[in-house]
This record gives C-alpha cells, sequence and structure tokens, in this order.
C-alpha cells in the first residue's frame, strides 16, 4: 500500500483587494467647512434684504392708504357722499356759477337805475338854505320881514319873503336859477342866495 502523498497547505498570503489598494494609493477628499458657512451668510443677507424691501413696501403702502383716505374725505367735503364723478360735478358747479353771476349782474343793473334815480331825485332837494331877517323900509323895528332861500344842488330853487308894513304884509316868492334871479332881486334876497350858497349863517342884517 503505497502512502497517500500529502496536499500542500495553502498560503495564506491575501491578495490585497481593490478597495484597499485605493485606500493606499489614493488619499481620501476632505471638504472644508468654510464653504458651508460662507452659504448660510449669503442665504442670510438675502433675507435680510428681502425683509428690508417688504418693510419699504408696506411703508409706501401705509402712505398711500393715509393720501387717499385723505383725499376722499377732502372729496366729501366737496361733493357729499354721492357718488358722483368729480368731472359732473365741478360742470355743475360751473353752471350754478354761471347762472350766480347772471343773477348779480341782473341786481347791480337794477341797482344801479335805482341809484341813479335817487341820486336825480336828491339833486332836487333842498341842499342850501339860509334865513335872513330885517326890518323893511325902517317902518317896523323887531326885524319882522324875512327873506328865506331854498335851493338845490345846482343852485336853483326859489327865495320866499315876507315884508311887514304897519297895517299890511306882502309875501313874494322868487325863482333862482343857477344861483341867480330870474327876475331882479332885492338886496335882501340876494344876501339870502348868497349865505344858502357859502353855508353861512346870516340870520339878521340891517337894511339899508
Amino acid at each position: 500500500m503505497t502512502p497517500s502523498r500529502a496536499k500542500p497547505a495553502p498560503t495564506t498570503t491575501k491578495r490585497p483587494t481593490r478597495s484597499s489598494s485605493r485606500a493606499v494609493d489614493s488619499p481620501s477628499r476632505v471638504y472644508p467647512l468654510r464653504s458651508v458657512s460662507s452659504f448660510n451668510s449669503s442665504v442670510g443677507l438675502v433675507a435680510v434684504i428681502a425683509c428690508a424691501i417688504a418693510a419699504i413696501a408696506l411703508i409706501g403702502l401705509i402712505v398711500v392708504i393715509v393720501k387717499l383716505r385723505g383725499l376722499r374725505r377732502d372729496q366729501r367735503l366737496v361733493i357729499g357722499d354721492s357718488e358722483r364723478d368729480i368731472t359732473a360735478h365741478a360742470a355743475d358747479l360751473e353752471r350754478q356759477f354761471v347762472v350766480l353771476h347772471d343773477h348779480l349782474i341782473d341786481i347791480a343793473t337794477r341797482l344801479d337805475g335805482r341809484v341813479a334815480n335817487a341820486e336825480t331825485r336828491l339833486d332836487g332837494a333842498i341842499s342850501h338854505r339860509s334865513v335872513v331877517r330885517y326890518d323893511a323900509y325902517n317902518e317896523l323895528s323887531g326885524h319882522q320881514s324875512v327873506s328865506i332861500a331854498l335851493l338845490d344842488s345846482h343852485r336853483s330853487g326859489i327865495v320866499i319873503s315876507s315884508i311887514q308894513h304897519r297895517d299890511q304884509a306882502r309875501f313874494y316868492i322868487r325863482q333862482i336859477e343857477g344861483g341867480k334871479g330870474t327876475v331882479e332881486l332885492s338886496p335882501e334876497e340876494q344876501q339870502a342866495v348868497k349865505a344858502a350858497i357859502s353855508g353861512e349863517v346870516l340870520d339878521v342884517v340891517e337894511s339899508p
């Protein structure tokens, strides 16, 4: 019986694996944390800017709302609470102003006519007057004779004279135009007209 050959023992040396060879050949890559921090900073800056823009937009919106409320309040003061268009309201106001203007022109025209009529009447009213007392013909004492001048603004009017005698009295009325008599005036009547025109107070004069 032949003895059997012993089988060769297997070698214990292992072949290096592919992964282990790569680990030995090339070192592992390490990503620094600094890039992640920079990204977070950029995102935060953008968020801050966006918040600032939103805040500015909100403030602008509030300002616009306040101005619109003020404009609406002013509009209510002008046209009330009705929902009329502002252009139509302005046209209505213009028509009313035209009517009011025509009415005022009519009133002014009538007033001018009345004032002119009143001025005409006032021109004929007595605006100058005087009284002169004297002794006529030296017959009586006490200045019982009198001449009264009544003139308007045009120095026209009348002179009334009352001449007292011992047994009678005579009245004379003479017309005055432009400060002069249409007939010859006595000295006392002339003095009365002169005093009325000048505004002089002349009550008693001595007869010549």
